[in-house]
């Protein structure tokens, strides 16, 4: 029995080409999966449910018959996911087949604090940040300090950590 798997991996293009590609070619795969990034870029999406601005989640969402994962390399701002989501559902969209990887790190505000803070700091020699945290979120992945999605069902061990 012969199995066929189609990879694409979004390492050209840039993000507005990454963004299309995946998109028409979404249409006909079982999987989209993001490996890495946050909402610091994205993507909008004109189809027939309407116009839609993705930062995380991946393009498949639009198939129903896709499974989007969202990769242990992610780092992920809970509150705008849960937007995007939101977003996705009022215009009918079936956000079930989303799944989220329990290694993923979390963006909290602090983060998007930090940015900001450090952007404003440098003035005229700013980095250009998109003042969404992403840089200081995999930094603390980085120093092994961030705290992961599947942390959250066990908040006791959180406590234990002194992380909270």
């Amino acid at each position: 029995m012969e199995n066929n798997i189609t990879v694409l991996v979004g390492l050209q293009w840039g993000d507005e080409g990454k963004g299309r590609m995946v998109d028409y070619l979404a249409q006909n795969v079982d999987i989209v999966a993001r490996y890495q990034g946050g909402n610091n870029a994205g993507h909008t999406v004109v189809n027939e449910f309407g116009t839609f601005k993705l930062h995380l989640i991946p393009s498949g969402i639009f198939n129903k018959n896709v499974i989007n994962i969202l990769g242990p390399g992610m780092v992920i701002d809970i509150e705008a996911l849960s937007e995007e989501i939101t977003e996705l559902e009022k215009s009918g969209i079936d956000t079930k087949n989303i799944k989220i990887s329990d290694r993923a790190t979390i963006t909290f505000p602090f983060h998007r604090l930090e940015d900001n803070l450090e952007e404003d700091r440098l003035g005229s020699a700013a980095f250009g940040s998109t003042r969404r945290g992403i840089a200081y979120a995999y930094g603390e992945r980085y120093m092994k300090k961030s705290i992961q999605l599947g942390e959250l069902f066990y908040p006791e061990d959180l406590k234990k950590e002194s992380l909270i």
